[in-house]
């Protein structure tokens, strides 16, 4: 299933590959059935229970009636046969298989010594019989013990069927026609039993599917919602990562420019009031322009559904000179060159472009040292527009990722591109970032 993102690494994985997301194939496959509960224990120790006390109903009220009449030297086996073929299912679904192995041999030993009680006895095989199709995990053991409970029965069948054919006193008297009594009677008795393993057979197949159904359905449900919680999270985290992102961008622009102007202003407010009085009007200019741009993304917050035709109508490709020019008047003289013929691109990657750009410079005007100057190259090509960013600054600057750079592969991630940077061989340091057209297109 989907996992929490923990990591603004883990926002850029989501932003190259969507699919992160996607529920692995094994979470499809169908659950097993569900092991027995206590309320499911409890309800067979009270049927075994019922069920028992109503063989022993029958073997007496058998007995009074003389409906059905057991071994003169039976005495009390009748009462145990039917316990040895109802109580065992009060373990039924736990131990399906075993448990049927027990009823339906108790019933095979007590009707062979006319021992065995023949109503209710016949229920718990049914029972039985079909727990074991309902229950059993191993479903190649439940087939071949049912298969050999029901093979042992026609067996017996067959068995108990010649020794009425050949034992005259167990004829029904002879009459005219296709078949004796004890034909039909022997055929109506074997077409029952084929409808009753039947029955049985299908019934607890179709009770262990309809099981593995259920099961599945409760844990994909409980998969979707926790993917939805998930993807709340993720949602909401990757809200604040570009929250965060942009204010770095608007804030660390401005405030680090305005403070560099206003250091120049201190400087020569004694020498030259009227170059202070200039570079104040720049400080108030840029803090006009950070405040536009804050009010500018808190109403992207309150109104998301506007929030890329807002940005992008402010933010372009285009304003990369002019932002060269502001670097320039405070203080880090920045040439900007474009080279190519200028393509058509998503307003997203105008956005993220630009912002690279600005937090590019922002970086150069505050760790590259003084008396630096810095160049902005556009490069359109045949496949791609980049990005570069140069300056010539000190050497042996770090190269951890701060928030500023890993912005700037966040946004280069989500326009389709790649992001580099790093010192370079004749000093100074780089940033270039490179944006397929066809994926920007």
């Amino acid at each position: 299933m989907g996992r929490v993102f923990r990591s603004v690494g883990d926002m850029a994985l989501l932003a190259r590959d969507p699919r992160t997301l996607v529920t692995s194939p094994a979470a499809l496959d169908p659950a097993p059935r569900a092991r027995p509960n206590a309320r499911e224990r409890r309800t067979d120790l009270v049927l075994a229970v019922a069920l028992f006390a109503a063989a022993v109903l029958s073997v007496a009220l058998s007995t009074v009636s003389q409906l059905f009449t057991f071994r003169d030297d039976s005495g009390a086996w009748p009462l145990v046969f039917a316990g040895l073929t109802t109580l065992p299912l009060a373990l039924r679904r736990r131990f399906p298989i075993a448990v049927a192995v027990v009823v339906a041999g108790s019933y095979f030993v007590g009707a062979t010594l006319e021992s065995a009680e023949l109503y209710v006895s016949q229920v718990t095989m049914f029972v039985a019989f079909y727990t074991v199709g309902a229950w059993s995990e191993d479903r190649r053991r439940a087939a071949w013990g049912r298969a050999l409970i029901i093979l042992g029965m026609f067996v017996w069948m067959l068995i108990s069927t010649y020794l009425g054919a050949v034992d005259p006193s167990e004829h029904m008297p002879d009459t005219a026609g296709a078949f004796s009594p004890y034909v039909a009677y022997m055929l109506i008795i074997w077409l029952i039993n084929v409808a009753y393993f039947g029955g049985a057979y299908y019934l607890g197949e179709r009770a262990y599917a309809a099981a593995r159904d259920r099961e599945t359905l409760r844990r994909r449900t409980h998969e979707l919602v926790e993917e939805r919680e998930t993807s709340s999270a993720q949602a909401v985290m990757l809200d604040r990562v570009r929250i965060a992102r942009e204010l770095h961008d608007v804030v660390a622009h401005h405030v680090s420019a305005m403070g560099v102007q206003a250091g120049a202003a201190r400087t020569v407010l004694d020498r030259d009031p009227e170059a202070a009085r200039g570079i104040l009007q720049a400080v108030e200019g840029s803090a006009r322009s950070a405040l536009d741009e804050l009010h500018l993304l808190l109403d992207t917050l309150r109104s998301p559904e506007h929030a890329a035709d807002e940005v992008a109508s402010t933010l372009r490709l285009e304003g990369l000179a002019a932002l060269a020019q502001e670097a320039s008047a405070t203080g880090t003289p920045t040439r900007f060159t474009v080279v190519g013929e200028p393509a058509d691109v998503p307003e997203t990657v105008h956005v993220n472009l630009y912002r690279i750009a600005q937090e590019a410079l922002t970086n150069t005007r505050r760790h590259a040292g003084p008396d630096v100057t810095a160049e902005l190259r556009l490069r359109y090509t045949a496949d791609a527009v980049e990005l570069e960013v140069t300056d010539t600054g000190r050497p042996g600057r770090s190269t951890r990722p701060g928030l500023g750079l890993l912005g700037m592969r966040e946004r280069a991630i989500a326009s389709g591109g790649s992001l580099e940077y790093g010192p370079r061989d004749r000093g100074g340091f780089l940033v270039r970032v490179r944006v397929p057209i066809r994926v920007a297109g």
